[in-house]
């Protein structure tokens, strides 16, 4: 089977657009591909946060991944600084990356923007995203269009490796996912669904009680018009509707809105379809919420499985470039 890599920083909570527009991707995955799942925490480090939150929002994250469906048996769910060799790798990826390289990424230049202390890591932080890949003889690596210049990123710098030193690394593909629901703001449909800035009103946590679920659903902005059609230039807010309820129900958004034709029902059952989702992913977290050590022992043998294949790419680069080995 292919090998795949996919990681997702502990920043926020999961809400609906991850599980629909990726999660539910990642389940089907660790059926059809060895699938390496990695909470990249050492990625949050590249903006200030507070003591302890990283590691709080890590395993909260993993609880969240297992609740969804990620199976340990199935697939390797670990933690991106348990495995100490992203951290080395990371750092002879750097020695191998140009300055002009990592000031072309346009990540850097939009998240910069919004901060006053701007760290180095956050400059190198790509460096570090393609030790990750690299690390593990990634073969696909499942990326969005926000995504796709990493991607070319690590290919560049595994290619200039293997050049200089000989055959080191897999050079990996990106692969366009299947499509799931593009999830938008509820309150502002032209954005994406994120930990948004107006209390969450128009974001859907996965943690969220089922009853304020419904109540976000009832209130979503939709237009004036009182049409039922799927048109995002035109009716962004209906539109969003209807790619969830569509993705829900295994049809086509076009065959949705042709079942409506007031917004009230469709939010209703939009709703409704939503929370049937989410009713059993929330009682699954609750019971890993009451025994965190289970998580944390899965994480452990996730970390002991990674760390294998990680430990073999990391001695075969060193041995490439000629360090002196240890005796």
């Amino acid at each position: 089977m292919p090998r795949v890599l996919s990681g997702i920083q502990p920043t926020g909570d999961l809400h609906l657009g991850n599980l629909l527009g990726a999660v539910l991707n990642w389940v089907q995955d660790q059926q059809q591909a060895d699938s390496l799942y990695c909470i990249v925490d050492m990625h949050a480090l590249t903006v200030p946060k507070q003591p302890g939150e990283i590691g709080e929002r890590t395993l909260e994250l993993a609880q969240g991944l297992l609740a969804c469906g990620l199976d340990p048996e199935q697939c390797t769910l670990f933690v991106q600084s348990h495995v100490p060799e992203h951290t080395e790798l990371g750092w002879i990826i750097q020695c191998v990356t140009s300055m002009g390289e990592l000031r072309r990424m346009t990540q850097f230049k939009d998240k910069s923007e919004q901060q006053e202390f701007i760290s180095a890591g956050l400059f190198t932080y790509p460096a570090l995203q393609a030790a990750d890949i690299l690390l593990y003889d990634t073969d696909k690596v499942p990326v969005g269009e926000d995504q796709r210049q990493h991607i070319e990123l690590t290919r560049d710098v595994a290619e200039r490796f293997n050049k200089r030193f000989g055959e080191t690394f897999v050079i990996p593909q990106a692969s366009i996912p299947r499509i799931g629901a593009r999830v938008m703001d509820l309150q502002n449909p032209t954005n994406k669904m994120s930990k948004s800035s107006d209390g969450g009103a128009g974001t859907v946590y996965l943690s969220d009680d089922l009853a304020a679920i419904a109540k976000k659903f009832s209130r979503a902005v939709t237009d004036s018009d009182s049409e039922v059609r799927f048109d995002v230039a035109e009716k962004p807010g209906v539109s969003n509707l209807l790619s969830i309820l569509s993705a829900l129900t295994q049809r086509t958004p076009e065959e949705t809105a042709a079942e409506y034709t007031q917004y009230g029902p469709l939010k209703k059952d939009t709703a409704e379809a939503v929370v049937e989702l989410l009713r059993p992913i929330q009682t699954r977290m609750a019971e890993l919420k009451a025994d965190p050590n289970a998580t944390l022992a899965l994480l452990s043998v996730g970390a002991e499985k990674a760390g294998s294949i990680a430990s073999a790419v990391v001695e075969r680069a060193k041995n490439n470039i000629g360090l002196l080995p240890r005796r």
